[in-house]
């Protein structure tokens, strides 16, 4: 498969699992849809991601399979530091209210927890494939793949519309960084993954009461 072929054949499948729950919002099964749909979307996307025959420009040279997972690992405490800056920038700028997108999630997990793995695990690696391989693979085809690292990273920020363009503006171009340093979307994916588990958990523990925050 070409790359243009599986960007859009990637980009297709995110679509239809993102406008997919509209179809189940009066029966009441959106949440379970959206779970069912983007574990399906995650796992159509990795046979995408096999299938496909042209790497990256910096996919060439990947690094050993150990410090990709050490990059990664690393790398979620890296972005979790990265947000914070991103939001002390964002509040010289005004009041920074909490993240909608952050809140919503944790409201619908605490009422159906396994909604907690299409956050922390499908929605995140489709994010990856998406905007990390699918976005600055086409658009780097094209033009430079580090115009298509800007422009995937701005459509990331976008995706999210929550206000905090920033901070999404940051992760994104952090997560790039990972995948173009160690030449494997597995870095960020990891980091990724790790990041979305972490939040959550933590959420959900104070939501809970298990964690007092003063």
């Amino acid at each position: 498969m070409s790359l243009s072929k599986y960007s859009f054949a990637t980009i297709f499948t995110y679509g239809i699992v993102f406008f997919l729950p509209s179809a189940f919002v009066r029966a009441g099964l959106a949440v379970p849809a959206t779970t069912i749909g983007y574990l399906a979307g995650a796992m159509i996307m990795f046979g995408l991601y096999f299938f496909q025959r042209e790497p990256l420009a910096f996919e060439h040279k990947r690094s050993k399979p150990s410090a990709i997972v050490i990059y990664g690992l690393s790398g979620i405490i890296l972005a979790i530091l990265l947000q914070n800056v991103a939001v002390y920038i964002e509040s010289l700028f005004g009041e920074v209210t909490a993240s909608e997108n952050t809140a919503n999630i944790i409201q619908i997990i605490l009422q159906q927890p396994l909604f907690a793995l299409a956050a922390m695990v499908g929605g995140p690696i489709m994010e990856e494939f998406v905007f990390r391989r699918a976005l600055v693979g086409i658009i780097g085809k094209y033009t430079h793949v580090w115009i298509g690292v800007v422009v995937s990273a701005f459509a990331f920020a976008l995706a999210h519309n929550d206000g905090h363009i920033l901070v999404y503006l940051f992760l994104g171009l952090f997560f790039s960084g990972l995948y173009a340093y160690t030449g494997s979307i597995w870095t960020s994916m990891i980091t990724h993954v790790g990041m979305n588990t972490l939040v959550i958990i933590i959420q959900v523990l104070v939501q809970s009461g298990y964690i007092q925050v003063p």
